[in-house]
């Protein structure tokens, strides 16, 4: 029996790096609106939203989304920084939300509700990056 490519491929990437990048790319979008959107709320004195999301988790969701963003165009250009900081990412969302779920000191604003998604989410991320031919494909280890 011969050694078969089972990865489906689509014009040089793997399907699953098309729809990694394109999730992240969601993602990311998303945190950016959602991050200046609760800045913009957060600016407005009178604002019932801004009473319930502190200026720390504001920043934190709008830079979340631009360096999501980054990275996913790395990962997209299959650069080694854009593996690397997907991972890092994932596993920081993955520690912030945790610590928010156990109401331990995180990130002030995270809603509790996201969090467990967003661990699924990020997991599933580490566990497709961890692939012995993702990593290869993006020079990380053998």
């Amino acid at each position: 029996m011969s050694n078969v490519n089972t990865v489906v491929n689509y014009r040089g990437r793997s399907l699953g790096i098309i729809i990694l990048t394109a999730a992240q790319l969601l993602v990311g979008v998303i945190h950016v609106f959602f991050g200046l959107w609760l800045l913009i709320a957060g600016s407005l004195a009178d604002s019932a939203i801004s009473a319930q999301s502190p200026l720390v988790y504001s920043v934190y969701t709008l830079v979340f989304g631009l360096v999501t963003l980054v990275f996913a165009v790395g990962i997209w250009l299959r650069t080694s920084w854009g593996w690397i900081g997907t991972f890092a990412v994932s596993l920081f969302v993955i520690v912030a939300d945790a610590l928010t779920i156990s109401n331990l000191p995180s990130i002030p604003g995270i809603p509790p509700s996201a969090a467990g998604i967003e661990i699924i989410y990020s997991l599933l991320v580490l566990l497709y990056l961890s692939q012995t031919y993702v990593r290869i494909k993006y020079k990380i280890s053998k």
